[in-house]
């Protein structure tokens, strides 16, 4: 795939630099809303001397690609980098080999990608009254992209035949660290009542105990309506690092005890079903 652009999409006081990147594969990588891309970044480990193994990005656009034209696919991707304090600064030697290669991006450069892959994350296309609760921290929020663009921003026949509720829980540092939040912005303004937005600020926000707003206690505020509407049928969707799970699995065995309801029982049902998606890296 050949890269159309590459743009930083945070504010000055994020925490890390987090970028969109736009590929062209020409109509030969065809993909579903919730897959996943590997890239190969070029050169050897110099661990074992041999090529670098696959890294895995989940795709960021609906399959139409940002451009409407079903030819590209977007990732977004954040710069792994690795401060040490010995050091006072940052280790070059020890930064994210692929996340680097693809922030560094420049348009033109040809990126060796697999896939897609991933049937985790996929939309359950068959009623148009679904409930969607996506949760998502960092760039976990790339798979609800390509989710609320087909339901709301795109002109097709899926968008025009929605009737649920698409609601985003978001968990970032601090403000400048939101992802693509004037295209939630937009959605809300023209769909107040068929989508919901909601963000875990954690080093601007203080949560009901007075601690930092975790995403955790972000949804664990919405509880009870959260379990209805998962009770009616909604899927639910967590996207993100694999740290965030334990403190959303905590919450979650609270509330459950609350209503008297057993936690393995009550998310064994859900997973049973098929309305419960977990993809954490």
């Amino acid at each position: 795939s050949e890269v159309v652009s590459c743009k930083r999409i945070v504010g000055p006081e994020a925490t890390g630099e987090t970028c969109h990147i736009i590929f062209d594969h020409q109509g030969k990588m065809p993909y579903w809303e919730g897959q996943s891309y590997g890239v190969i970044p070029p050169g050897t480990n110099p661990k074992n001397g041999k090529p670098h193994t696959v890294r895995l990005y989940s795709i960021a656009s609906s399959r139409y690609g940002d451009d409407m034209t079903g030819n590209t696919a977007s990732l977004c991707v954040r710069r792994a980098t690795y401060w040490d304090p010995e050091m006072g600064k940052e280790d070059p030697a020890k930064k994210g080999v692929c996340s680097n290669y693809l922030c560094d991006a420049q348009p033109g450069l040809k990126v060796k990608m697999t896939g897609p892959s991933g049937k985790v994350m996929l939309m359950p296309e068959e009623k148009a009254d679904t409930d969607y609760i996506m949760v998502a921290t960092g760039t976990g929020i790339a798979p609800y992209r390509g989710f609320i663009r087909r339901l709301f921003i795109e002109d097709t026949p899926a968008g025009s035949a929605y009737k649920g509720l698409a609601w985003l829980f978001l968990g970032v540092a601090n403000s400048d660290a939101l992802l693509y939040d004037d295209e939630w912005q937009a959605v809300l303004a023209k769909y107040p009542d068929n989508f919901k937005l909601d963000y875990a600020l954690s080093r601007e926000q203080t949560n009901q105990r007075g601690g930092k707003m975790y995403i955790q206690d972000k949804v664990e505020e919405y509880a009870d309506e959260i379990f209805d509407r998962l009770e009616k049928g909604a899927h639910m969707y967590f996207c993100g690092l694999k740290g965030m799970m334990p403190g959303i699995q905590d919450m979650l065995k609270g509330v459950c005890e609350k209503k008297g309801l057993d936690y393995d029982e009550f998310i064994g049902k859900l997973k049973k079903a098929g309305q419960w998606h977990v993809e954490v890296y």
